[in-house]
């Protein structure tokens, strides 16, 4: 098997999604087309053996194969190969493991692979798909809302309001800081108007949070056939969960000989289901897969990109595992910048680059986690 690199990783900033949105006005195809000039103006023009996005909501402006939609928007040349993928919260970096094993098998020599996503186009569950609603599946098998599992989770683990106060006010404060820091933002294309992260609120504070009311209790109810009946205390406000944005990222991932220096060896990539019922807890069973295929702990790494797929799995995370938190997130996570479903796995990877050029770090790990037991991570080496 080849080495696989990751040559260039971009991404947009992350724009409120409603209609005033910074990216509102671009369609999904015309933010990938946006970063796939990038990487051409930063790497120089590559001719891609396949173009692989992640895209959760595929309908509407979203739909009829955006991939493709998006190849042709993009100009790129006939022969590449377009693959939409859903693979919930994910699929970003779904998207770019499938792209590494297609290099590392050598079905193909270089692709471009991430995600987009245009929440303010193509809204939440905005497909419609029968399964959210269908009552005649087995309880266990029933779509439950991420934000509920949350609460839920947090309810099963004992993890505390405190506890999700501390990483909320933690993320927006690094999200802050990090805007002024060019060198971590070294990879974030300015889109359309918007140059800058659109959803971080700089005046959140522990006295705000403390007092935000619990938000979801109601979906108890709308979902007590999938809960089979269990109920617990809400404690996740809007201020504990990612905001709704629009976004789009985009690596250039290849094997050897493309000319150009990479910026990182791809170590190991895992995927991995989990228990439905304990929704939001893949990401860590793919993290540790991945660690083991990479012969490597948690303490080996440099940085780490740890989704904040609401504050219950961040405040998990530095619970149950020993990672030092100046290592983690260090420019922010999911609950200031927001969560652009299919584009964060992507987004994230990006972020990850920034961060280890800047720490001149060696190994990076990046973590997805999403509903319903889905769960994908990377470790990657950066290339001195």
């Amino acid at each position: 098997m080849t080495d696989v690199y990751l040559y260039d990783a971009v991404r947009t900033p992350r724009g409120k999604a409603r209609e005033d949105g910074g990216l509102a006005r671009l369609s999904p195809q015309e933010l990938v087309r946006q970063q796939a000039a990038a990487l051409a103006a930063r790497c120089g023009e590559i001719v891609p053996d396949a173009l692989i996005l992640g895209c959760v909501t595929q309908s509407g402006a979203q739909g009829g194969h955006i991939a493709l939609v998006s190849k042709l928007h993009a100009g790129l040349p006939d022969t590449t190969a377009a693959h939409s993928l859903n693979n919930y919260c994910a699929s970003g970096l779904s998207a770019i493991g499938q792209a590494v094993a297609k290099v590392a098998s050598g079905e193909i020599a270089v692709a471009l692979a991430g995600g987009v996503e245009s929440m303010s186009s193509a809204p939440f569950l905005g497909d419609r798909a029968g399964y959210y609603t269908n009552d005649e599946l087995p309880p266990r098998a029933r779509f439950v809302p991420p934000v509920l599992a949350a609460d839920r989770l947090a309810h099963a683990e004992g993890i505390t309001r405190p506890e999700l106060d501390a990483v909320a006010l933690a993320s927006q404060q690094k999200a802050g800081a990090a805007e002024s820091d060019a060198a971590l933002q070294k990879s974030r294309i300015a889109t359309g108007s918007l140059d800058g992260e659109e959803c971080i609120r700089p005046q959140t504070s522990a006295e705000s949070l403390a007092a935000a009311p619990a938000a979801f209790g109601e979906l108890q109810v709308q979902y007590a056939g999938a809960l089979e009946g269990a109920t617990f205390e809400p404690l996740h406000s809007i201020a504990h969960a990612p905001p709704i944005c629009d976004g789009a990222g985009l690596a250039l991932v290849g094997g050897h000989g493309l000319g150009i220096a990479p910026r990182a060896r791809v170590v190991a990539f895992a995927e991995s289901g989990g228990d439905p019922a304990a929704s939001l807890t893949a990401g860590f069973a793919a993290m540790d897969k991945v660690l083991a295929r990479a012969g490597l702990t948690l303490g080996d790494m440099d940085r780490i990109e740890f989704m904040e797929a609401f504050a219950v799995t961040i405040a998990k995370f530095y619970r149950d595992r020993d990672a030092d938190p100046a290592r983690v997130n260090v420019s922010g996570g999911h609950l200031a910048k927001g969560h652009p479903m299919g584009a964060s796995g992507a987004i994230l990877t990006s972020t990850l680059l920034d961060a280890l050029d800047v720490c001149g770090g060696r190994y990076g790990l990046v973590v997805l986690t999403g509903a319903m037991g889905v769960g994908a991570a990377m470790v990657v080496e950066r290339v001195i």
